[in-house]
């Protein structure tokens, strides 16, 4: 058996306060999405991905793949979002099992409104603390690091 690889009292603190930004980033968005829109962060999204799709229609799978969410969360969250107008289920014309969410105009209306203060939210917490050269550094990192964890899903 091998012995684990602890983490060093640093990559502890850097862990640590990854973990941390993670839960106040997302506290952050979700109250100003609240305050500003009455959307959650769940609602957003989905709508952002919506919104970008060609007449406003994905496949529930790809819906779920871009969120990054399993299907029975999904299919809860549009399930919400269905009774407040936001979006519509509708049958998927190249597969009886599948199904397509549309955009409606009131969930279309509801992303389009919400954008712009969401949008200075992720700036004003996230990007405005770093300079440029650390934009690019972090980006470096992150596609870094989601190379390694894709590959971990393929094993």
């Amino acid at each position: 058996m091998n012995e684990p690889r602890w983490l060093s009292e640093r990559e502890q603190q850097v862990w640590q306060a990854y973990l941390a930004v993670q839960r106040e980033l997302h506290a952050a968005q979700e109250r100003q999405l609240l305050r500003d829109s009455g959307l959650s962060t769940a609602d957003y999204t989905l709508l952002a991905p919506l919104s970008e799709a060609p007449e406003g229609l994905l496949r529930a799978r790809e819906l779920g793949r871009r969120a990054g969410w399993e299907r029975s969360r999904l299919s809860h969250q549009v399930s919400r979002m269905e009774k407040r107008g936001l979006v519509v289920r509708e049958d998927c014309p190249d597969d009886a099992r599948g199904s397509m969410i549309r955009l409606t105009a009131a969930g279309r209306e509801a992303i389009e409104a919400a954008a712009p203060e969401h949008v200075a939210t992720v700036r004003r917490f996230f990007f405005d603390p770093l300079s440029a050269q650390e934009v690019e550094l972090l980006g470096g990192v992150f596609d870094r690091m989601l190379t390694v964890l894709a590959a971990q899903e393929v094993q």
